[in-house]
């Protein structure tokens, strides 16, 4: 699947047709180039495709949308104000008790919550959940949400309570919602390994059909062949991280992110 360019692998077109991508949606565009996003996000928008992949996904601004673990915000500077006048945005961040979340854990939430909580003219009322797996994955009332944004986080969870989130987000969905997961890819030959940040597809794949999902499709728009995933420092050997620093950054930049599989799957 990995060299079929900017291609669909199989479409089945479940719960949200084709037609529903025919006209472009100006309103989204409007919102990616917009001044609000600073422009240090913007030149990542090469890589990222967030246009082509939330038009692939199928989002609406009259839906309710979860994104999970947004860390920066990145995609949450484009979700935000496009949902806020007709829509809804929940965010899953990260442990907020003080008695068992992680150390980094913190920081990320404060810097989360401080750039888009409190800013409704711009970003309309998101509203903040936690999602801690294994304990705590239901994020949302049983058939609430309309579309799940999961963006390069697997590695984060799966080892933690995979089937927990998977049956957690399968029950937050709708019928004919749609489940929408960007990972670092491992190539099928390599040997798992969570720490490095890829993860293998058909992992991915297995985990979400196991429980209730349908594969809808499947896209290349974020692959990336020049990744050769056996880097120092894993992912964040490469942009934007650069674990390794200024004096091997020119090496690395010159690769790009990460080789990334882009899923859309549907709960029937």
């Amino acid at each position: 699947m990995k060299n079929i360019a900017l291609g669909l692998v199989s479409v089945l077109l479940l719960g949200f047709g084709s037609s529903a991508l025919a006209a472009d949606d100006a309103q989204l565009k409007a919102v990616i180039a917009s001044d609000q996003r600073p422009a240090e996000q913007k030149a990542r928008d090469g890589y990222r495709h967030p246009y082509e992949t939330l038009r692939f996904f199928g989002i609406r601004d009259d839906m309710t949308v979860l994104e999970i673990y947004p860390g920066g915000g990145w995609y949450t500077q484009i979700l935000a104000p496009y949902l806020k006048d007709k829509g809804k945005l929940i965010a899953a961040i990260y442990d907020r008790n003080p008695k068992t979340q992680k150390e980094w854990m913190v920081g990320y939430n404060k810097q989360f919550t401080d750039q888009f909580i409190g800013k409704p003219d711009v970003y309309g009322e998101i509203e903040i959940v936690d999602m801690v797996p294994p304990d705590r994955v239901e994020l949302a009332p049983a058939g609430s949400v309309d579309m799940i944004l999961d963006f390069r986080n697997a590695h984060n969870w799966i080892e933690s309570g995979g089937d927990a989130v998977a049956a957690g987000w399968f029950k937050a969905l709708k019928k004919g919602g749609v489940l929408g997961i960007i990972e670092h890819r491992l190539d099928a030959d390599k040997k798992p390994d969570t720490e490095s940040g890829y993860v293998h597809q058909q992992r991915i794949v297995d985990l979400m059909v196991k429980n209730g999902f349908q594969l809808a499709a499947s896209s290349e728009l974020n692959s990336n062949p020049k990744d050769t995933k056996d880097h120092p420092e894993g992912v964040w050997t490469l942009p934007p991280s650069l674990a390794l620093g200024k004096d091997e950054s020119a090496k690395y930049i010159a690769i790009g992110e990460s080789d990334r599989m882009t899923l859309k799957f549907v709960k029937p």
